[in-house]
Parts: structure tokens; C-alpha cells; sequence
């Protein structure tokens, strides 16, 4: 018998500075490596003590400046080559003990996931658009796309699920899920989750959403990105989530490149409704899991639909807006937009600067730190078009800007821009669509038409 030659292994080299490379971006080398082996100059750059040096790459890795490399002797160097020729090709990059640790961990989880969110028995609209983004990303993992459903009496809505995209339904029905409640549905999602491992968890940036997946990333010890505007892929199997930061000024793509599962919520309108499709059929998978009632601490005593209120306008939910900022004046000029509306079956919205001036109440908000919205028109009069608001509205199918400054903001993403006093316009546009609604009212295509 041959004896068997001992693996060689790869040498990892020491890391060294490239002169004259180095930003001073605050000491990332040092806090990053594990073998402390690193100091810094006066002037921020690092010297790196390579008898202590592990190889361990961390210190290169983190470098935004590419300023640090490994350096090999030139023994180490004739090694590489003979490994590489040994294998045919490149050397595989050894991982330290955290990273291996780490790769075996991702590939653990598989699978995309959709929280459904419901009240009796009744589907958010928010939950049918997150299937469809749901769906692509699904497809390029090529995985399952799966609805979590938590209720009493929700069983139907598995059907509904698998006609909006779902391949699989995951349901757990019990009276303790009838009303939501923060401490049994984050139970019952950490337990799914424990059993299942997704790598994917998408839930609607709503008031119940953003409790339940800040409650539940918490828990499992992940990262969660809120009020995504953007959902893709990277070629690494991480989830790219952008949202607006710093105030609506720029957007940030954020990954959770160690973590899983990869959490995300969106809000309603951000994304495309997916194609119903009629008949189409999923896996059932049952969860008997349900936490004993008198265990859990809260107790729902009445509960009060705030819809009872006076103003009872959904602006998410309406075709036609005619929105009004700081152009307005005053509280009593959004009359004016009200007769507009009016005349065009649409609803009335505003900007946050008209919100904040007390002229119209918060639920008629547009914009990052109001609703999201995707009406067939949008019009909107004296805003100037801060990011914050165009973040809310900038997919709606036809956008109409009305302003004075002919270099607002708000033009970029108009589809028609109007350069004037909004005072004179909207006027002049009430008279022409009562003109088109007297002239075409002989017959229903006529006033369709109109």
C-alpha cells in the first residue's frame, strides 16, 4: 500500500500597509482584529506586528481604502503555486474557525417567508403586494415562497394566499391568535422559525407589522431593516434592502450578511399587487403550537375601530389625490382642493408641511412619515417635492405638478408639470371638467369617456 502524503495547508501570510493608502478612517484594522496585534499612528495609520499576525484577513476585509494585503515569503509564495497546481486551478481560501462557523449556519436556512397579516379573517392588502415581491426573490434563491398565517378561523385564507403567489401555507389556528397580540404571535413565529429556518422574513410596515418583527427579530437575535422601498438578491444569497436614511436624503441598501433569518418590512403601495390567479393550489402545513391563554399577560378587553371617527378617508386606498402643501396658505384653501376632488371622484391629501401647519389632519398624509400610495393620478399643488413626500407618492401611474418655481423638485417625477399660481390653474381645471361632464352627459361611454 502507498503511504498517504500529510495535506499541506494553505499558507495564510501576514498582513501588511500598502504606503501612502491609508484614509484614517478611525482605527477599523484595530478594532477588527481578534489577535490584537495592531496599533495605530499618530496620523491613524496602522502598524501591524506580524509575529503576532494570524492571517485571519479580518483587518483587509474591513479596510474601506483597500489599504491593507497580505504579504507571503517567498517560501510561502512557491507553496501557493504548487497547491494551486495540485488542485488545477485556484487554492480555496481557508476560513478561521468564526467564518466556517458562520457558512454552516446560512446554509442552514432556506426558504422565503410572508407574514400574513389579518383581522377577522380579513387580509391587509399590504400582505397580497409582499407575495408578489416575495415571489421574485423566491425565484432567484430558488426556494418556496410560504404564507405564515396566524388566526382563529383562518383557514380559508390559505386559498386566497396560493392565488396571490404562495407555494406553501404555513397556518396555525387557535382561539389564543384571534386578536392580535404581541407575546403569543412572536412566540408562535419564533417556533416556526426554530423549526423551519427561512432565510427570508417579510412582514407590512404597519402598526402590527413593525411591533411584530421588531419583537421577533429581538428574540431569534437578527437584523431587522424597516420600511423598505426596495427588496433584491446579491450573488452571496443576502437579502438587499433599501429604505430611505438620514431624514429621506439618500437611500441606503442595508444586508444582514451574519444573521438569519433576514428580516424586512415594507409598506403598503410600495409594491405591485401580484396576478390573481384563480384555482391555484399550495401545501397545507398545520402547526399545532399555541401558547395557554392564561399565560399570556395581555388581556384585550374592547376593541375600538378608529374608523368611527369623522374622517374616515383611506388616501392609501383611493385612484385620484389632489394633494396640497405649504403652497396653499392657509387651512381654508384646501376647500378648493376638495371641490377638485370632488369633481374627479378622488380624495384629498396633503404634505407633511401642510400636516405639521394644522391645516388638514395626519391620516391625509403622503409621504415617508405618512402613507405610501400608488393612485392611477396623483396631483399635487403648491408641493415643492421634498424626497420625504416623493418617497410616498412617485409610483403612482400619472403624476401632475403644480407649482410656481419651475425648478421644484417635484417636476423630476411629474408626469405633466404645470408652472404657475395653483390658484389660477385649479380654478381654470374645475370649469374645464364640469365643461367635459355637461357636454358628454347624454350617455354612460360619453361620461366615461369625459
Amino acid at each position: 500500500m502507498s503511504e498517504l502524503k500529510p495535506k499541506r495547508k494553505k499558507p495564510r501570510g501576514v498582513a501588511t500597509l500598502i504606503e501612502g493608502t491609508c484614509i484614517g478612517c478611525g482605527a477599523r484594522c484595530q478594532s477588527a482584529c481578534p489577535a490584537n496585534c495592531i496599533e495605530m499612528t499618530d496620523s491613524g495609520e496602522p502598524i501591524i506586528e506580524s509575529s503576532k499576525c494570524i492571517g485571519c484577513l479580518k483587518c483587509v476585509k474591513i479596510c474601506p481604502a483597500t489599504a491593507l494585503e497580505m504579504y507571503f515569503t517567498p517560501e510561502e509564495q512557491k507553496l501557493l503555486a504548487e497547491l494551486a497546481k495540485e488542485s488545477g486551478g485556484a487554492v480555496e481560501e481557508e476560513l478561521d474557525e468564526e467564518a466556517e462557523r458562520i457558512k454552516k449556519m446560512l446554509a442552514v436556512y432556506r426558504g422565503v417567508w410572508v407574514v400574513i397579516e389579518q383581522y377577522d379573517g380579513v387580509t391587509a392588502k399590504v400582505s397580497w403586494e409582499l407575495l408578489g415581491a416575495g415571489t421574485d426573490l423566491a425565484k432567484t434563491l430558488g426556494v418556496q415562497l410560504s404564507a405564515v398565517i396566524i388566526g382563529d378561523t383562518v383557514g380559508h385564507l390559505c386559498s386566497e394566499a396560493f392565488e396571490h403567489g404562495a407555494d406553501r401555507a404555513i397556518i396555525l389556528d387557535a382561539p389564543v391568535y384571534k386578536n392580535y397580540r404581541t407575546q403569543p404571535y412572536s412566540d408562535a413565529i419564533c417556533y416556526l422559525i426554530g423549526k423551519h429556518k427561512p432565510e427570508v422574513i417579510l412582514m407590512g410596515a404597519t402598526a402590527q407589522g413593525r411591533d411584530l418583527a421588531g419583537a421577533v427579530a429581538t428574540v431569534v437575535k437578527t437584523g431587522l431593516t424597516a420600511d423598505c422601498t426596495g427588496l433584491g438578491i446579491d450573488d452571496k444569497r443576502n437579502l438587499m434592502q433599501t429604505r430611505p436614511a438620514f431624514g429621506g436624503n439618500i437611500m441606503a441598501t442595508i444586508m444582514c450578511d451574519k444573521y438569519r433569518p433576514q428580516m424586512a418590512t415594507v409598506r403598503p403601495h410600495v409594491m405591485q399587487m401580484p396576478e390573481f390567479k384563480p384555482g391555484r393550489k399550495g401545501d397545507v402545513i398545520r402547526e399545532a403550537f399555541a401558547p395557554l391563554e392564561e399565560k399570556v399577560l395581555v388581556k384585550i378587553l374592547e376593541i375600538i375601530n378608529d374608523r368611527d371617527g369623522k374622517d374616515q378617508v383611506d388616501v392609501a386606498a383611493a385612484e385620484i389625490i389632489v394633494s396640497g402643501g405649504r403652497g396653499l396658505m392657509n387651512k381654508d384653501n384646501f376647500a378648493l382642493l376638495q371641490e377638485l376632488a370632488d369633481e374627479l371622484g378622488g380624495v384629498v391629501g396633503a404634505s407633511r408641511s401642510a400636516v405639521d401647519a394644522g391645516w388638514i389632519s395626519h391620516s391625509r398624509q403622503v409621504g415617508q412619515t405618512g402613507k405610501t400610495v400608488r393612485p392611477k393620478i396623483y396631483i399635487a399643488c403648491g408641493i415643492s417635492g421634498a424626497i420625504q413626500h416623493m418617497v410616498g407618492m412617485q409610483d403612482s401611474d400619472v403624476i401632475i405638478a403644480i407649482n410656481r418655481d419651475p425648478e421644484a423638485p417635484i417636476f423630476q417625477v411629474a408626469t405633466y408639470g404645470v408652472v404657475g399660481d395653483l390658484f389660477q390653474i385649479i380654478p381654470a381645471f374645475i370649469k374645464r371638467i364640469r365643461e367635459l361632464k355637461s357636454k358628454n352627459s347624454c350617455c354612460e361611454p360619453c361620461r366615461e369617456a369625459a
